[in-house]
C-alpha cells in the first residue's frame, strides 16, 4: 500500500504560468480549465495561475478572458510544467457581457450551479426545461401529463415556481401577476440557450418579481464564428415526436450574424387525453464590433394542451393511474407568447462594460371548459322561463381569456478598478393584462349572445428597481461582497372576477433588499464563504383575488444565511453548502384550490427552511466520471392555524398546529449521474434521482402525503463523423428504467360533513418505463 501511494504521489504533476495580453499586461480573473478533469482556476491579480495534483497524461488546456479570443492547446504532462499564455484581443465583443451583471461569479459568496450548452446537451432536449435541470442540487420536478412534456414545473429547496425568478438575457420571464413560469409557452427553448446559471437562495440582485428563494438565468445562443446547420428528429413512447431545424450564418464580413430555429413537439401524454401540440421559433440578428454589440432577439411559443391539471382522485389511483376527470373533447389550453428583445453593449475601456436593453412580450390565449349545471346568474344570464317553470342552471362551455402586454427596459454598468469590481444597474417594467370570460355555448342561452362576455378585469403593474453590487479583493485570500437593491411596485386590479365579485384594489410596495458576504481562500485547493441576504416579495394576483373578505394579505420577507465550503483536488471536487432561510409572513398552502386548479394561500408569521447541500464530482479516469448531490433539510411552520370547511354549518373549523412541515418540501433529495465513455464516440450515462416523502398540505398528516420515490434513467449517445456531415449524434433514452410507480405532485381539499373529515384530492402520476430516441445532423 505504501509503495502504491508513493507511486500515485509521484505520478501527480502541476502546470502553472502567467496569462497576459499581446502587450504583456497581466490578465486577472482569466479562466483556465483542463478538460477531462475537474480542475479549473482563475488567474490572480498578477495574471498567475496554477493547476496541481494532475495525473500524468495528455490533456487539452483552455483559457478565456472577456473581450479576448479563446485559447486552446493539446499538452502532454509528464512533469511539473510552466506554460505562459498570451491571449489575443478579440476583433468583436463577446455576448457574455449581456448577462454578466445578473450572474454570480467565482468569488461571490453564493450557492449556484452553471450549465453550458455542452452539459445541457447531455440531457434529453425533448422534455421541458425543468427536466434538464432535474439533476442539479435541491431540484424536484413534476409534469401534469406525466411525461415531462406540456405543463411541467420545478421546485428548488421546496420553493415553488412563483418564487423562482427567471430571466432571459437579463430580461424578466416570470408572469408579472401570477409570478409563475410557464415552460410550456417556450417549448424547445433550451436548443437556443448558450448557458444557464441556477442560484439557490436569494441570489444576486436581478430583474423580476419572484427572486425569493432561487434564480435561473438563461443566456441565449452566442455568436458562432462559422456557419452551421442542425436537423434534429426524435420519437418516443406515448406518440411523442420532436422535429427541429436550426441554422446560423456565422460572422458575415466579420461583424454580422443571424441565427434561427424552428421546432415542433407533439405527445399524447401518459395521462388520458393529456396531449400536447407545441410550436416554437427563435430568431436573432446581431452586429458585433470591437467595442459594441447591437443584437435583436425574438422567440415565440404556441401551445395547445389538453387540460390535465385536475389530477387523479386518490380513491381510484391504484385502479386507474391515467384517469382524467375532464371528459369534454375540447378541454384545452390554447396560448401564444411572443418575446422581443433589443440589446446594446458597449465597452469604452477594457475594464468597463455598459449594457442596455428594451423588451416587449405579447401573450394571448384562453382555456376552454365544459361546466355541468352551472348557475346562469354566474354568467350574467337571466333565468329561462318555460311555461310556469324558471330554469336557473345550464350546461355551459366557457373560455377564460388572458390578453397581456409586458414591456420595459433594463441597464447595467460593470466596472473593474484594481481590486474592486462594481456592478450597478436597474430596470423599469410594466405589465398590462386583461382577464375576461366568454360563454361560447349554453344549453339554455337566455339573454346571451354569441361569445357572451360575463366578466372582465384588468391588472396594471409597474415595477422599477435599482441595485449596486461591489466585490472588493482586500487580499489574495479575502474577498468582500455587497449587493444593495431598492425595488418599487405599483399594482392595481380593476373589474370583476369570474364569480362576479368586484375585485378592484390598489397596492403600492417599496422594498430594500441588502446582501453581504465574504469569501476566503484557505489554500490553493480550498475555499470558504458566508453570506446574508434579505429578499422581499409582493403577493401575487391570486393571493388577492382568492382572499376572504377582510383578509389582510401581507408581503413576504426572507432572511437567507448561506455558508459554503469547496475542495478541489486533482480529479476530485467536493462542495458543501449550509443554509438557513428564515421567513416572515410567508404565504403557504391552505390545502384548498380555486376553480382553475391554483393553490389558495395565507400568510403565516414564522417559518423556515434549513438544510445542507453536498455536491461531489469524481473524474476517476478520462472516460469515467461520477457527479452526485444530496440535500438534507428541515422545513417548518412555527405556528399554523388550519381552517377546514364545515358543510353542515357553512362555517369553518379551526385547528392550531405547531411546528408542522411545509408542504412539498422533502427532507431528502439526491441526484447522481454516472458517465462512461467505453470508446471514443460512445457516451453512456446512468442518472438516478431520489425524492423523499412530501406532505401535500401543511398539517404533517400522513393521510395527505406523497410517498418517496427512486427513479433511474439511462442515456446513450453515439457520435459519427461523416464526409457529408460535420457530426451525426444518435441518442436513446430509457426513462424510469425500473418502472417505478410514483406521484410527483398533488392537491387536497378537506371538509367536515356529519362530524367526519373528508377530502377531495388529485394526484399526478408519472409515466412508468418509456423511451425516447433521436438523431441530430450537424452541418
Amino acid at each position: 500500500m505504501a509503495l502504491l501511494l508513493t507511486f500515485q504521489l509521484k505520478a501527480q504533476v502541476s502546470i502553472s504560468g502567467r496569462i497576459t495580453n499581446e502587450s504583456g499586461e497581466s490578465l486577472p480573473d482569466a479562466h483556465i480549465t483542463l478538460l477531462n478533469t475537474l480542475l479549473g482556476v482563475v488567474s490572480d491579480k498578477e495574471g498567475f495561475y496554477k493547476l496541481k495534483n494532475i495525473q500524468q497524461g495528455d490533456y487539452i488546456l483552455k483559457a478565456s478572458f472577456l473581450a479576448y479570443e479563446k485559447w486552446e492547446r493539446k499538452i502532454s504532462l509528464n512533469m511539473d510544467t510552466i506554460l505562459n499564455i498570451t491571449l489575443l484581443r478579440s476583433p468583436i465583443l463577446a455576448g457574455e457581457v449581456i448577462v454578466r451583471a445578473n450572474r454570480a461569479n467565482v468569488n461571490d459568496p453564493l450557492a449556484y450551479t452553471n450549465l453550458d450548452k455542452t452539459q445541457l446537451a447531455r440531457s434529453d432536449r425533448v422534455r421541458d426545461i425543468p427536466y434538464l435541470l432535474e439533476f442539479t442540487p435541491s431540484v424536484v420536478v413534476t409534469s401534469d401529463a406525466g411525461t415531462g412534456l406540456g405543463y411541467s414545473g420545478l421546485r428548488i429547496r421546496g420553493t415553488d415556481p412563483s418564487r423562482i425568478n427567471v430571466t432571459v438575457n437579463g430580461i424578466p420571464y416570470n408572469d408579472s401577476e401570477s409570478h409563475d413560469v410557464y415552460w410550456v409557452d417556450i417549448p424547445d427553448f433550451v436548443s437556443s440557450v448558450e448557458n444557464v446559471q441556477i442560484q439557490r437562495g436569494v441570489g444576486t440582485s436581478t430583474q423580476g418579481a419572484a427572486a425569493f428563494g432561487a434564480n435561473i438565468n438563461f443566456q441565449t445562443r452566442s455568436v458562432s464564428p462559422k456557419p452551421y446547420a442542425e436537423i434534429q428528429s426524435a420519437a418516443g413512447s406515448f406518440n411523442t415526436w420532436k422535429n427541429a431545424i436550426a441554422a446560423g450564418t456565422g460572422l458575415i464580413h466579420e461583424h454580422l450574424s443571424v441565427d434561427m430555429r424552428l421546432s415542433r413537439l407533439n405527445s399524447d401524454g401518459y395521462i388520458d387525453r393529456a396531449f400536447t401540440n407545441l410550436k416554437s421559433h427563435y430568431l436573432s440578428a446581431g452586429w458585433y464590433g470591437k467595442k459594441n454589440i447591437i443584437k435583436a432577439t425574438m422567440f415565440s411559443g404556441k401551445e395547445l394542451t389538453y387540460q390535465a391539471w385536475g389530477g387523479v382522485p386518490g380513491e381510484i389511483l391504484e385502479s386507474n393511474r391515467t384517469y382524467n376527470p375532464y371528459a369534454y373533447d375540447n378541454e384545452v389550453d390554447d396560448y401564444q407568447q411572443d418575446h422581443y428583445q433589443l440589446h446594446w453593449s458597449y465597452q469604452p475601456f477594457l475594464n468597463m462594460n455598459v449594457n442596455a436593453a428594451l423588451h416587449y412580450t405579447k401573450g394571448e390565449g384562453y382555456y376552454e371548459q365544459f361546466r355541468e349545471d352551472d348557475d346562469l346568474s354566474t354568467y350574467r344570464l337571466d333565468p329561462v322561463i318555460v311555461g310556469i317553470d324558471s330554469i336557473l342552471t345550464s350546461d355551459i362551455i366557457r373560455r377564460k381569456w388572458l390578453d397581456n402586454d409586458f414591456y420595459g427596459g433594463v441597464f447595467n454598468i460593470y466596472y473593474t478598478l484594481g481590486d474592486m469590481t462594481l456592478t450597478t444597474g436597474g430596470g423599469w417594467n410594466r405589465y398590462d393584462g386583461d382577464h375576461f370570460g366568454r360563454v361560447i355555448w349554453s344549453q339554455y342561452a337566455s339573454n346571451g349572445e354569441i361569445r357572451h362576455p360575463y366578466y372582465f378585469s384588468n391588472g396594471l403593474k409597474t415595477d422599477w428597481n435599482y441595485f449596486t453590487r461591489i466585490n472588493y479583493q482586500i487580499s489574495p485570500s479575502v474577498n468582500l461582497y455587497s449587493d444593495l437593491q431598492y425595488r418599487h411596485i405599483d399594482y392595481s386590479i380593476d373589474g370583476r372576477d369570474d364569480d362576479q365579485r368586484d375585485i378592484s384594489q390598489d397596492h403600492i410596495y417599496s422594498f430594500f433588499n441588502p446582501k453581504a458576504g465574504i469569501s476566503l481562500k484557505i489554500s490553493k485547493s480550498q475555499s470558504l464563504y458566508f453570506s446574508f441576504s434579505v429578499g422581499n416579495r409582493e403577493p401575487k394576483r391570486s393571493n388577492f383575488t382568492d382572499a376572504q373578505p377582510g383578509q389582510d394579505i401581507k408581503p413576504e420577507r426572507l432572511h437567507d444565511f448561506e455558508l459554503g465550503y469547496k475542495l478541489l483536488s486533482g480529479r476530485f471536487l467536493a462542495e458543501a453548502n449550509a443554509y438557513f432561510m428564515d421567513y416572515k409572513d410567508q404565504l403557504v398552502l391552505t390545502g384548498e384550490i380555486n376553480d382553475v386548479g391554483s393553490a389558495i394561500m395565507v400568510n403565516v408569521p414564522e417559518s423556515y427552511r434549513t438544510g445542507l447541500e453536498l455536491m461531489l464530482a469524481l473524474q476517476a479516469t478520462k472516460s469515467l466520471r461520477w457527479e452526485a448531490n444530496v440535500t438534507f433539510s428541515r422545513n417548518r411552520i412555527i405556528s399554523f392555524i388550519e381552517y377546514v370547511d364545515d358543510w353542515e354549518t357553512w362555517g369553518q373549523r379551526s385547528f392550531e398546529l405547531e411546528n408542522t412541515s411545509l408542504a412539498f418540501s422533502p427532507e431528502l433529495i439526491a441526484g447522481s449521474r454516472l458517465s462512461w465513455s467505453p470508446w471514443k464516440n460512445l457516451d453512456l450515462s446512468l442518472l438516478t434521482k431520489y425524492v423523499g416523502k412530501q406532505f401535500i398540505d401543511n398539517t404533517s398528516s400522513s393521510e395527505r402525503m406523497l410517498g418517496d420515490y427512486l427513479i433511474n434513467n439511462i442515456r446513450m449517445v453515439y457520435t459519427i463523423q461523416s464526409r457529408f456531415f460535420k457530426e451525426i449524434n444518435l441518442f436513446v433514452d430509457v426513462i424510469n428504467l425500473l418502472n417505478e410507480e410514483y406521484e410527483s405532485n398533488a392537491w387536497v381539499y378537506s371538509y367536515f360533513y356529519e362530524g367526519q373529515r373528508y377530502k377531495m384530492d388529485g394526484y399526478y402520476p408519472q409515466a412508468g418505463r418509456h423511451f425516447l430516441a433521436g438523431i441530430t445532423l450537424k452541418l
